[in-house]
């Protein structure tokens, strides 16, 4: 990794942490890459395409031409300090974007000009709305046939349900744009448009940029009354206003400025950048976190550098073979060289080092305070989700839930010496990515891998290789499955036996009846265990209490058909009879692990299997093909919709039968077919 750029420092109101997200290929790098030239971050603008991209810094990235990791970097603009993260735009990396949302203050959504709201953009607006970042919309690729600025922003408010006003216009022809609040016309220049010149609209420009104004003023309307008085009476509304009151609309979420242009071809990118600081939140300006004492209360984190620490792991990720810890400050001052207390353990850690990050390169910090993202050195167990405290002041912010992986592999090592490596790659990669797990089969000895689709375990078998001169054998992809039951079934079971334990005959016995039901999809498993104990006026000790409890747990682990895990079940221990010192916490677990087994059996195991929810976008011409295609692999369709010479199908259809199915669809359209999925949930299919 190399050395970065020092970067000064600057106060926390001239700080704004924006994310970029994005659907794949809607340019979201490439605004980045003009970003980071505008700002003098870099001296040359790395271009996807080439393979150059300064933000996708990992070779993967640069063959495929996506991003896969979010990459964090700092830019200077105007007196500000704008610390941006990238994130990828596929789906199978989509813990990235989980994760970047949790720690950002604002984000801007990049679209396409032509295709307005796609699949993953939907995904990415929702994990903005989880946890509340505002946000400003650029669209991009207006240089396109097809490309309409207007028709972008239905489809945001039609598809997403939000509302985006227009602010930077684009005017197409001329590769301009005019600026609604301003009333001017911004034009790019120079050798990659670093040149902006501000000008006068022209009559007809002005004529467009009341009409568009007007759309804005009666938004802004709607969010504050002296604006409205003004907007009413068709009196001037004064650009500070307009200003002052846009950004607040944007801050509470209610309003999503949206601005136009094209990145690649340098147009529209230093509005973008001026509007974040205008509309976009300082760290101080966001919502005061919350976290939980050890003893269960609520903590009101106020961003103070001279309160004792608290911040997030959200990232751990590998620098030249090395462990490194991205995090978030919420509270307090970090230094090279001080103990952290870590979440869920025992033991404190120290920090080595402080770094502050441009991608793949790094600079050491004497002091990282609240609000800044830094990268950390030194600290061997902390991983995503944990909380970094000072060690006599712990607490604990909310967790980073990542999704469960969908696919998986069987692997093995090509030569038999790398066995031990090969563990120890898998460790330090699934440690990295909260998405990709890796197991073994008990009985077959057999090792998976899995994860959330195929893209994602090809990346990974290739980082094996380049990075740890690892290569691997896989197996054929194999979906992962969950179990649930048809029906509800009430029953009484329990155990009567006698061990021999140290030479001693124990003898075992306890009856229970339980009740087992089918839950709704998504419900996981519930355990209600508040049963009546017999006989009458028995007084169950807390080890027996807990021991129905651990029995129930123990039959719920696995279905009864693969022994798949089980979920959207919901089990009730209604009564337990006792017998005197034969009921023993141990008979009484096993006890209730046999009724609930028993009774999971003649509830009639069912077999899940992921459903996606896929998105095809393909020439109008192939429309009725793919239908039929879709149809013949058991898809659901939901819905078809015809813009501009191609046909968007959505549907829902099992991961089973999607196995290979770009190469598939690329070959019926001739290789213009676009298909995206998303794991929407465990089903019968």
């Amino acid at each position: 990794m190399a050395k970065a750029k020092e970067m000064p420092m600057f106060p926390l109101d001239r700080v704004r942490n924006v994310g970029i997200a994005a659907h794949v290929d809607a340019g979201k790098t490439t605004l980045t890459e003009r970003v980071l030239y505008y700002t003098g971050v870099s001296h040359k603008i790395g271009e996807v395409h080439e393979g150059s991209a300064h933000m996708d810094w990992m070779a993967e990235e640069q063959v495929h031409g996506i991003t896969i990791t979010s990459a964090v970097t700092q830019c200077p603009w105007k007196d500000h300090l704008i610390q941006i993260v990238d994130t990828p735009g596929h789906v199978d990396f989509t813990i990235e974007v989980e994760r970047s949302m949790r720690i950002l203050d604002g984000a801007v959504i990049v679209m396409d000009g032509v295709r307005g709201v796609e699949p993953q953009t939907e995904t990415v607006w929702r994990q903005a709305n989880k946890f509340d970042v505002p946000r400003l919309v650029f669209v991009n690729k207006m240089d396109k046939p097809g490309a309409d600025f207007d028709r972008a922003l239905e489809s945001i408010e039609k598809r997403l349900d939000d509302h985006a006003v227009p602010v930077g216009v684009p005017i197409i022809d001329e590769h301009k744009v005019m600026h609604l609040i301003e009333r001017k016309v911004y034009s790019f220049s120079g050798e990659k448009g670093e040149e902006v010149t501000i000008s006068e609209p022209t009559d007809a420009q002005m004529e467009e940029i009341e009409l568009q104004r007007d759309v804005l003023l009666s938004a802004l309307a709607d969010h504050d009354d002296d604006l409205a008085e003004l907007y009413l009476m068709e009196e001037e509304v004064p650009e500070e206003m307009i200003w002052s009151v846009l950004r607040k609309a944007t801050l509470a979420g209610h309003l999503r400025p949206a601005f136009g242009g094209s990145a690649l071809r340098n147009w529209g990118v230093q509005c973008v950048l001026d509007a974040s600081l205008k509309l976009l939140p300082a760290p101080l300006d966001r919502p005061t976190t919350h976290a939980t004492s050890p003893e269960g209360e609520d903590v009101v984190i106020e961003m103070n550098d001279d309160e004792p620490l608290v911040a997030l792991a959200f990232k751990v990720q590998l620098f030249d073979g090395r462990r490194h810890v991205f995090a978030r400050i919420y509270r307090g001052t970090l230094e090279p060289g001080q103990q952290v207390a870590v979440s869920g353990q025992a033991k404190p850690e120290r920090v080595a080092r402080v770094f502050n990050v441009n991608a793949d390169r790094k600079q050491r910090m004497d002091k990282a305070v609240a609000g800044q993202i830094v990268l950390l050195a030194g600290l061997r167990n902390a991983t995503t989700g944990d909380t970094l405290t000072d060690i006599e002041h712990p607490v604990l912010l909310e967790r980073i839930d990542a999704r469960q992986p969908v696919l998986s592999l069987a692997i093995e090592p090509e030569a038999t010496k790398d066995e031990a490596k090969m563990l120890e790659v898998l460790g330090k990669m699934c440690e990295e990515d909260p998405t990709l797990k890796f197991t073994e089969n008990e009985e077959t000895g057999q090792r998976l891998i899995s994860g959330m689709g195929e893209l994602h375990l090809q990346i990974a078998f290739e980082r094996m290789e380049r990075e740890f001169n690892l290569k691997v054998r896989v197996g054929r992809p194999e979906v992962v499955h969950r179990e649930t039951i048809a029906r509800g079934v009430s029953l009484a079971g329990g155990v009567d036996r006698v061990l021999e334990i140290n030479n001693q005959e124990v003898h075992l016995k306890a009856d229970v009846k339980v009740d087992v039901q089918p839950a709704p999809r998504g419900e996981g498993v519930s355990i209600i265990c508040e049963p009546t104990w017999l006989p009458t006026g028995f007084e169950p000790s807390a080890e027996q209490k807990q021991a129905v409890l651990d029995g129930a747990g123990d039959a719920t682990s696995s279905g009864p058909i693969e022994g798949a895990p089980l979920q959207d079940v919901t089990v009730t221990v209604q009564g337990v009879t006792t017998h005197g010192p034969a009921s023993s916490p141990q008979a009484l677990r096993i006890a209730t692990a046999n009724a609930v087994r028993e009774a999971l059996a003649q509830a009639g195991g069912l077999v899940m299997q992921p459903l996606m929810r896929v998105s095809v976008v393909v020439p109008d011409e192939n429309t009725g093909s793919i239908l039929g295609d879709l149809q013949s692999r058991g898809a659901n369709i939901l819905g078809t919709e015809a813009d501009g010479g191609v046909t968007t199908i959505d549907a829902e259809c099992g991961l089973s039968n999607l196995i290979g199915y770009t190469t598939d669809l690329r070959s019926s359209t001739r290789g213009r077919g676009q298909f995206v999925m998303e794991f929407d949930r465990f089903d019968v299919s």
